[in-house]
């Protein structure tokens, strides 16, 4: 039966860590307490970008093929090795797994799990949705993406909010041009998300990448004066919105990693990793 406004999900048990082959390069951080300080430039030259578009490919092919493996009575366990097995066949990285000692190769975040969700032997039910969390790591960077998909047949009310969330990214896209302030994202993003009475998830932001897989720029998704930073031709940045059916607040589970609805609702994501342009922008992560 299709779910419509709230969720119920509890923790799985979590399996052994999937290895890695030797011959392929790591990120500084994996399995660190922490990433070193990013020091360098948002602002990528051409060759820089191409690296991230090539990584960011991998990441939205591996998002595809897990995505088309998400039917009921599959796991997120297994969608996490069709990830993982993907991303190393292309020799490269899954940038998630030993990052600050998260232990999987993506982020599986089901119904009212904002983000972060870890794979396990949850299995996937009519009605469900998931979102599938992706950052490849090739040639020294990374590139980030995500997607929400439909298990089975979803209530209209669910199907709508991902339809919306999609929208929603759009938007935030739409407004990226050099000369304006990062906050018009946010803006655009949340203007239209209220609309429809949804909630606009505000602790959790879009990031600039590259090198790093968080720089430490800061995209909101909702409208504020905060984040000020002019953007440039050249910088490089996700944005990945998360709107939910109620409340934008939320809690934490155990594992201090899974974020979901306070109120337990439904949410919904999107993100793709994207270069600022003289005319706009340029998406890095399509498959």
């Amino acid at each position: 039966m299709p779910k419509d406004a709230a969720g119920h999900l509890t923790p799985g048990r979590i399996s052994a860590r999937l290895d890695v082959p030797q011959g392929i390069p790591r990120p500084e951080y994996v399995w660190k307490p922490a990433p070193a300080r990013f020091t360098g430039s948002n602002v990528k030259n051409s060759d820089q970008i191409e690296k991230i578009r090539r990584a960011g490919r991998i990441a939205a092919q591996a998002i595809d093929l897990a995505g088309a493996a998400a039917v009921p009575g599959v796991s997120t366990d297994q969608l996490d090795k069709i990830v993982h097995e993907f991303v190393v066949s292309q020799g490269a990285y899954p940038s998630t797994l030993g990052y600050r000692n998260y232990p999987k190769s993506c982020c599986t975040s089901i119904n009212e799990v904002i983000c972060h969700g870890i794979p396990d032997d949850t299995v996937l039910e009519e009605g469900d949705i998931v979102n599938i969390d992706v950052t490849a790591y090739l040639d020294g960077f990374h590139g980030d993406s995500n997607k929400t998909f439909e298990v089975g047949q979803v209530s209209g009310r669910v199907h709508d909010l991902v339809e919306r969330t999609r929208e929603a990214l759009q938007r935030g896209m739409s407004v990226v041009a050099p000369g304006r302030e990062v906050n018009v994202i946010g803006r655009a993003i949340e203007s239209y998300a209220k609309r429809f009475g949804y909630g606009v998830v505000r602790d959790f932001t879009g990031h600039g990448i590259g090198e790093a897989f968080h720089s430490g720029l800061i995209i909101p998704h909702y409208d504020t004066n905060v984040y000020a930073d002019v953007m440039e031709v050249g910088m490089v940045f996700t944005i990945e919105p998360m709107l939910t059916l109620g409340t934008h607040t939320w809690d934490i589970w155990q594992d201090q990693w899974t974020i979901l609805t306070k109120d337990k609702s439904i949410t919904a994501q999107f993100e793709h990793t994207l270069v600022v342009t003289e005319t706009g922008f340029d998406i890095l992560t399509l498959p």
